[in-house]
């Protein structure tokens, strides 16, 4: 049997993505959060863990709509840019950014307020700026947090099943991701070839999850 790899391909493709995207606008908003405090806080906290609580097919289904042409946004991206995210991988993006955003706020966070804040007071004597301070004396402080919110969005987004389908559909090389398609060959009755890429999926998420347990370690043995 000739396994296809393009949905393997595209589920790691779409992981690195928005790994590399969330490490930059999480870092800045778990910054933000860890060391602001005002009225609207606790809003903004739990609208950032929605995905955590909601079936991701209701999630899915309201970025559908929102992505539609027929809504407001949706149109204006197609008149203005002729951008179309419906059934398509820039749309898979957005859905996995928003849909995985948690897994990288919260560690980041949690480990931002767990640092003294003397360390903080100190940078500001030597006339750092919030963002020097941020990325040059506070995150190198929390390599373990920042480690596992790197693990956990990527392994988060590989497993994705109900935004995907939502918002890509199943579109062949375009939006076919790899939970995708163990659907789709365990709706076909293909059972081996399920297996193959749910063993495949399993085998990585552990080796992903082994490697941040002995990396966090050695991190604190150093330390």
């Amino acid at each position: 049997m000739n396994l296809d790899f393009q949905p393997l391909w595209l589920t790691f493709k779409l992981a690195i993505i928005t790994t590399a995207i969330l490490l930059i606008i999480g870092t800045l908003i778990a910054g933000f959060l860890a060391h602001r405090s005002f009225r609207l806080k606790a809003v903004i906290e739990a609208m950032i863990s929605l995905p955590l609580v909601l079936p991701p097919s209701v999630l899915g289904f309201y970025l559908l709509i929102a992505f539609s042409p027929e809504s407001v946004f949706g149109k204006l991206l197609q008149s203005i840019f002729n951008i179309r995210l419906i059934f398509s991988f820039p749309g898979l993006v957005i859905g996995s950014l928003i849909y995985s955003l948690p897994f990288m706020v919260h560690p980041i966070q949690a480990g931002l307020q767990g640092l003294p804040s003397s360390l903080k007071e100190a940078a500001f004597t030597l006339g750092k700026s919030n963002m020097k301070t941020l990325t040059s004396v506070l995150l190198p402080n929390i390599k373990p947090a920042m480690l596992t919110g790197i693990v956990l969005t990527f392994a988060h987004t590989v497993g994705e099943f109900g935004v995907v389908l939502m918002i890509g559909g199943n579109l062949e090389g375009k939006t076919r991701v790899a939970s995708i398609a163990v659907f789709d060959e365990v709706e076909a009755m293909n059972y081996h070839a399920a297996n193959i890429y749910s063993l495949l999926l399993i085998s990585f998420s552990f080796c992903i999850l082994l490697m941040v347990y002995l990396l966090n370690r050695r991190i604190l043995k150093s330390n």
